[in-house]
């Protein structure tokens, strides 16, 4: 690996330091790019290659790193990196990592990491409480850019992302086995594109709501109304209003018997309005019934609490009606897109394939016993009858953490968290928590392996955020991780893992063997490296306009969460020859791909959304499930708006720096000169958005036109110079 100059932000707020020291970027040093807290514990983590990507690397870190405020390109905080377990090579990153603590610097500003010696650099990043809000909304926002059945106008989503009416079809959606029967056609509009495709799924929809809801009440004071959404502004959090527009297509799919239908299955397209093939919906079954269950009690006890009685009491008219129809066919099951050679014996009797891609249906048997459990203690907290709270208490031992003894799984977050859900209510068997407590803590203390992926992993890997596998959707189990070390003073009080659980969210933020922010085009919200491409039918690879961010191009809608590396991934078994004709042949060697018998697994990913044979679906592609486990962990370290340390509406602040005399009046500031004066103003991506020269006199410029966000202003006025980071929010 070669250090690099990165010239976009050289250009930029950074430019004074970086050309003044001769300083060059480098991929050896990595940190969260949008930054930290001011109390949070900071840790850079210095790299070394040693297998896969990047490897064999001769860099050695030197003896001295520095903290340098990019202000004035003072250091602010020296130290030695410390080698990480005695110059092991980690085994997930086959990386020989170094760590940095920076914790003492707490100073609101804008700093980067030097390596004195070598005169290397971090990517720059800022150190203040509210340094995530803006990153929070454009990660909330990705569920407004996956609306199905709306328009998509500018104003909400952006000049690039402007797209009109989409699957208005969708009010004339028809039973899948009956798709020349009109009577079957149901308007099933709205509601969520799951993924990379616009299927929508009935039970994974449902937990998004529940979920939401949950969140929302863990910390309402972080969730604020100016996302720019439709509902933006109405007097309600922007993400219940989100949440309110999933759950008004889960209404939609209940039957009147309380049964609720599985899946809606939509056809591809980019962007989303050009699709006009019809949709079609599968039957019901008792995964859907019980999931949404679970959601129409949730919500109807969080509405009714917000005053909205009639919505509320039609929603908890719903769920007894879904709970009641689950517990008379709880062996209802079905399986969409089934009937292939490998999974036909799933669906003995039918034949659904081409009905949406992903399987909806539970496939474990204590997943189902989850299911049923959730929906249960919901209509316990909605209706507070005791024979609800029964099936809880009285199946919790199905689950695997007490089954398999004493064994916390990764891919189990979802009853993790229902159980800490359970232990931290004022309701419950004290019998019964002492059980389940008893469980977690033996859990934590066991070494991981087997079935036990927690314990004390997170101390046994380089970049402080263990996972057990890299697999389908690792993103998603490292936030979720997160979220269960955030959670795990519910079942110790004694224990709090907070410092451990933000280490999981700064992986996803650039600390990881890519240094690159694992979410889509981040650059206009403070990253210097995000991902350019994603798996995602409206982003597509043949899609020209939105398929890669390039500069000239838009690419993919910003914060995206892609499912991460796999350590699995790989081109379809048909390469090299056997695709079917010489041109799909051709594409098993159209980019190349990391190859799983050489690469560590933290490394099996690649920036790319090509199609199949390439099958980048399998690294790139996002899912609401991913995107609400990212914002669920991040919603911990948000600053309330009253609390940010630049406030959107700050309309007067003035003051000198450099010798410039500058005035900030509402819409931009306000420059005096004497003789002449250069501006220049930039996005944090450091991209160049506009260029002025003034003679003497008093000059205004106007940050009106700009889209909402954080500008760096650098101003050269009568041979002084300065910086400044300018709010252009709330025009």
């Amino acid at each position: 690996m070669v250090p690099h100059k990165y010239a976009v932000p050289c250009i930029a707020a950074v430019a004074a330091v970086c050309f003044a020291y001769g300083q060059e970027f480098t991929d050896y040093i990595v940190i969260d790019q949008f930054g930290y807290r001011e109390p949070a514990k900071k840790t850079a983590v210095i790299r070394v290659p040693q297998k896969g990507a990047g490897s064999p690397s001769s860099y050695a870190p030197g003896a001295v790193f520095e903290v340098i405020n990019e202000a004035d390109g003072e250091a602010v905080h020296a130290g030695a990196p410390v080698s990480f377990r005695g110059g092991q090579t980690d085994s997930a990153s086959g990386d020989r990592i170094w760590h940095f603590d920076f914790s003492a610097v707490t100073a609101p500003g804008r700093y980067h990491i030097l390596d004195k010696a070598n005169n290397l650099r971090s990517f720059a990043f800022d150190i203040r409480n509210d340094v995530y809000n803006r990153v929070f909304k454009a990660a909330m926002k990705m569920l407004y850019y996956q609306r199905a059945g709306t328009n998509k106008p500018a104003r909400y989503a952006g000049a690039e992302w402007e797209d009109g009416l989409n699957f208005e079809q969708d009010k004339r959606t028809r039973y899948f086995f009956a798709k020349n029967d009109a009577s079957t056609e149901r308007d099933l509009s709205g509601g969520w594109f799951d993924a990379g495709d616009y299927n929508k799924y009935t039970k994974w929809l449902a937990d998004y709501v529940s979920n939401m809801i949950l969140m929302y009440g863990e910390r309402p004071d972080v969730f604020g109304g100016d996302y720019g959404i439709p509902e933006s502004g109405n007097g309600v959090p922007d993400f219940i209003d989100e949440a309110k527009w999933g759950l008004a297509w889960l209404i939609k799919m209940q039957n009147d018997d309380g049964s609720v239908l599985s899946v809606q299955g939509l056809q591809d397209g980019s962007p989303p309005s050009s699709v006009t093939e019809p949709s079609y919906y599968g039957p019901p079954n008792a995964t859907a019934t019980y999931g949404a269950a679970a959601a129409y009690a949730v919500a109807s006890q969080f509405f009714g609490g917000r005053g909205e009685a009639e919505f509320a009491e039609r929603l908890r008219g719903a769920a007894v009606k879904a709970w009641q129809w689950g517990e008379a066919h709880p062996d209802s099951i079905f399986h969409n897109n089934c009937g292939d050679s490998w999974n036909k014996d799933k669906c003995p009797g039918y034949d659904s394939r081409k009905l949406a891609a992903g399987d909806q249906e539970l496939s474990d048997d204590w997943d189902r016993v989850e299911n049923r459990m959730n929906a249960a203690l919901a209509m316990y907290e909605l209706t507070g009858e005791q024979a609800y709270l029964t099936v809880f208490e009285q199946n919790w031992t199905e689950l695997p953490l007490h089954k398999w003894g004493s064994c916390m799984q990764q891919y189990r977050f979802s009853q993790h968290i229902l159980l800490m859900r359970y232990l931290a209510a004022d309701y419950g068997s004290a019998s019964v928590k002492s059980a389940i407590i008893s469980d977690f803590t033996n859990a934590m203390a066991k070494p991981v392996g087997g079935c036990n992926h927690f314990g004390n992993g997170y101390l046994n890997d380089g970049y402080r955020s263990y996972i057990f596998n890299y697999q389908w959707g690792s993103n998603k189990i490292k936030a979720d991780q997160g979220l269960t070390y955030y959670k795990w003073n519910i079942v110790d009080p004694g224990k709090d893992y907070k410092d451990v659980a933000e280490d999981y969210l700064h992986y996803i933020h650039g600390v990881n063997p890519f240094n690159m922010v694992y979410l889509t085009n981040m650059g206009g919200y403070g990253a210097s490296k995000s991902l350019t491409s994603i798996y995602h039918t409206w982003f597509s690879e043949g899609s020209q306009r939105w398929g890669v961010a390039n500069g000239t191009n838009p690419g993919p809608a910003p914060g995206y969460m892609p499912g991460g590396p796999n350590k699995e991934f790989g081109l379809d078994g048909c390469c090299p020859s056997g695709c079917g004709d010489p041109s799909n042949n051709a594409r098993c060697g159209l980019v190349p791909i990391p190859d799983k018998n050489t690469e560590p697994p933290a490394k099996m990913y690649k920036d790319m959304n090509n199609s199949w044979p390439l099958n980048s679906w399998e690294i790139t592609e996002p899912m609401n499930a991913y995107q609400l486990s990212y914002i669920w962990l991040l919603s911990k370290f948000v600053t309330p708006e009253s609390q940010t340390s630049i406030s959107p509406r700050n309309t007067v602040m003035s003051g000198k720096k450099g010798g410039v005399i500058y005035k900030r009046i509402r819409g931009g500031i306000e420059l005096r000169v004497k003789d002449n004066a250069e501006v220049r103003v930039f996005g944090l991506n450091g991209a160049l958005i506009s260029r002025r020269t003034l003679i003497g006199g008093i000059h205004r410029i106007s940050l009106t036109t700009l889209p909402n966000g954080i500008y760096i202003v650098r101003m050269a006025v009568d041979g002084e110079k300065a910086f400044l980071r300018i709010p252009a929010v709330g025009h």
